[in-house]
């Protein structure tokens, strides 16, 4: 478990920095190897290149150069001009990058930076079908995240007697197998999106095996799972046991053990890292999904098992709870969502200038919505709980605040959606 709480070292996205000979050049013959140099160190199996549709050679470049390789070249790859598609993928979070180099052989035509128009080795993009469908898997694995953490938090906090509910066992439950779910196919989505390949990709065995010995992104993705089955330990805890083990401290502890090992592995794989100061940028993405979680899984525990069973004593305990409990969440939500912006982001003026920033203008804009809407519940809280208590759970009395909760929770899936995005997204920087 030392790596799952251990801080990742700083880092962005893995680029080319430099070859040799450099791009654009003009050789006089063939070159037999071409060193490539990025912006960090690199596996040489996850370095592909190609030249006229064939993958090239590629080989660890000296001992204490762990960024270079060195691409053998077969003679006859270039004629009057050579076209090197190249292709890389990150050790920390499995992104792509891709891109092409040109040079011109002997004679061979006026502009260097021209494609040979049948060299066939464009730089390769990521399929869209593959990112699409990691976007919603990460969408799936964040819902399952927020709901099983939060209602975890939830039900030891506030309401104990509600692990008897038969609605909240059943949100627990599919949380839980969700979340397990979307870590197995998000891995698989990755490990294909990462090398390239299709949808297809994701069925195959080599594409798991080829993402977990890929580095820290395999081990982190093998760690996250192995939390999700010791998160079911817990479950079962807490569904065999009921109201006596959500008091208990023991499982309490395990409970919490497992909630922040979710936690702190789903935060490892994303941009939180990359900047000067990735100490600062693990605790607030840990803080900022802890404030989600505790947020949107109490909400939907209060919407969908206190509201309706509208019983007194539970809507004067849990509502009123939940109440300060949400607005200490979104005050850590905000403190730590400044400091992400700050370290992924980079400056004021890439959030306009690029599409990561853009997109985090959109989630702020929703959550701002969020936040007037819930300033909306905590109104009902002060001056009508009392009046609900008193009339038993009315519903007339109760129906408005069940629609603010309603509108609440659903505008924060649509900010999870935005999470989703961001984290396939390239950063601001």
């Amino acid at each position: 478990m030392t790596l799952v709480f251990s801080v990742p070292s700083a880092s962005a996205h893995t680029e080319l920095d430099s070859s040799s000979p450099k791009g654009g050049a003009h050789l006089a013959r063939t070159p037999r190897a071409v060193k490539l140099t990025f912006s960090e160190r690199v596996d040489p199996a996850d370095v592909h290149v190609t030249a006229r549709g064939k993958r090239l050679t590629v080989e660890p470049a000296a001992i204490g150069k762990p960024d270079t390789v060195v691409v053998r070249v077969p003679k006859g790859s270039g004629d009057t001009r050579l076209n090197l598609g190249w292709q890389v993928r990150d050790m920390e979070d499995g992104h792509p990058s891709s891109g092409t180099l040109t040079f011109r052989i002997g004679n061979g035509g006026s502009r260097a930076s021209a494609p040979h128009p049948d060299a066939g080795d464009a730089a390769v993009s990521p399929s869209a079908a593959v990112r699409t469908a990691w976007g919603v898997s990460r969408w799936v694995g964040y819902l399952a995240l927020a709901l099983f953490v939060g209602g975890l938090g939830f039900l030891a906090m506030l309401w104990p007697q509600g692990t008897e509910d038969r609605r909240t066992r059943r949100i627990l439950a599919a949380s839980w197998a969700c979340g397990l779910a979307a870590t197995v196919v998000g891995a698989g989505l990755q490990g294909a999106y990462g090398a390239m390949g299709s949808l297809g990709d994701v069925l195959r065995l080599s594409t798991y095996t080829d993402l977990l010995g890929s580095g820290d992104v395999g081990i982190v993705l093998a760690c996250r799972a192995l939390m999700w089955l010791l998160a079911a330990v817990v479950l079962a805890a807490l569904l065999q046991g009921g109201e006596r083990a959500a008091r208990s401290p023991g499982w309490r502890v395990g409970a919490c053990f497992v909630s922040v090992g979710l936690l702190r592995t789903t935060g490892m794989t994303g941009h939180n890292s990359e900047g000067t100061h990735p100490g600062w940028g693990a605790v607030a993405d840990l803080v900022h999904l802890l404030g989600i979680s505790l947020w949107l899984g109490g909400l939907t525990l209060l919407l969908l098992g206190v509201l309706p069973r509208r019983r007194p004593e539970e809507l004067s305990a849990a509502v009123s709870g939940y109440s300060t409990l949400a607005g200490v969440s979104v005050a850590a939500i905000v403190a730590a969502g400044a400091v992400l912006a700050w370290q992924v982001v980079g400056s004021f003026g890439a959030l306009f200038a690029t599409g990561y920033g853009r997109l985090l203008l959109i989630k702020l804009a929703v959550l701002a919505v969020v936040l007037l809407i819930a300033q909306r519940s905590r109104r009902w809280v002060r001056t009508r709980l009392d009046i609900a208590v008193l009339l038993r759970g009315d519903r007339a009395t109760v129906r408005p605040f069940v629609h603010s909760v309603a509108a609440e929770t659903g505008l924060l899936l649509v900010v999870l959606a935005a999470t989703s995005l961001l984290v396939t997204a390239a950063p601001g920087r």
